[in-house]
């Protein structure tokens, strides 16, 4: 269980990160979700103890992250976003250094890297230079590296970030075999669907809303989305184009009009909220 209360970040620049934050997150895989600079990442950090707050405080299992940083780092695996592989490393001796790193034995640690390679379908490139692998190969790599930990908790940091959609489907895969608790932020709304037992939407440094997918979108039940340039008010308007959520059975006037409508889904609750909350 992570549990947090009044948590705040601010940087010296003037820029509130975090604008106190106070959660209990206990589902196996939560997914945060949120624009770019809403404090996703500066949320997870601090949990991961990869940076102090400004103030408030964090659990994990009632052990206080900001005072125990120590007894949290051997539960935990944090992947960062910006994390890069050591280039002239092959992908098995820089996933096998880290188990070994955290404790495992020779012969744990090759047993697990070549499972966790292999789950991941990047056992041929298992013995190549990480710098000669393409981005979301080397992504690939670090993921590998928490699905091996066997780690009570682990923080993965936009994930699938660079990825084809065919390698996007094996992350998950193998993000589904993870046995620890997993806090995930994600900028892909199939992603924290395909993923997540609880959805955290952060904000402007606040968390707005939480639930299970199928809770945020109980209030579109029966509804569509219908896109254009020329729907009438209200509507939400993002770039040139006017979004409006209409009953299905409105639906047909929209189709012969010309517009596109589309079924609602996890979107449309970033969506609606995006534009719509104030603060």
């Amino acid at each position: 269980m992570i549990r947090t209360e009044n948590l705040m970040k601010s940087y010296k620049n003037s820029v509130h990160a975090l604008k106190g934050i106070s959660t209990v997150m206990e589902k196996r895989v939560t997914s945060i979700i949120g624009r770019n600079g809403a404090g996703k990442t500066t949320f997870i950090r601090i949990l991961s103890t990869q940076l102090m707050p400004t103030s408030g405080s964090a659990y994990i299992n009632d052990t206080d992250v900001i005072r125990f940083p120590e007894k949290i780092r051997n539960k935990i695996v944090s992947i960062p976003q910006e994390a890069s592989p050591i280039g002239i490393l092959t992908p098995f001796e820089l996933v096998k250094m880290y188990l070994v790193g955290r404790g495992q034995s020779l012969q744990e640690s090759t047993v697990s890297t070549n499972r966790a390679l292999e789950d991941l379908g990047i056992m041929e490139y298992k013995n190549k230079p990480t710098d000669t692998l393409s981005g979301g190969t080397k992504r690939k790599v670090f993921v590998a590296m928490a699905i091996a930990s066997n780690a009570d908790i682990i923080f993965l940091d936009e994930p699938t970030t660079g990825l084809d959609p065919i390698s996007r489907i094996e992350v998950w895969s193998a993000i589904k075999q993870i046995e620890g608790d997993i806090i995930l932020t994600t900028h892909y709304m199939e992603e924290a669907s395909e993923l997540s037992n609880e959805v955290v939407l952060i904000d402007d440094g606040r968390i707005i809303e939480k639930g299970t997918v199928v809770d945020l979108m109980k209030r579109f039940e029966g509804f569509v989305r219908v896109e254009g340039k020329d729907i009438a008010d209200p509507a939400i308007t993002i770039g040139s184009t006017k979004i409006k959520y209409v009953r299905k059975e409105e639906a047909m006037a929209y189709i012969e009009a010309g517009e596109v409508v589309k079924p609602v889904s996890l979107d449309d609750v970033f969506i609606k909220h995006g534009v719509e909350v104030e603060y």
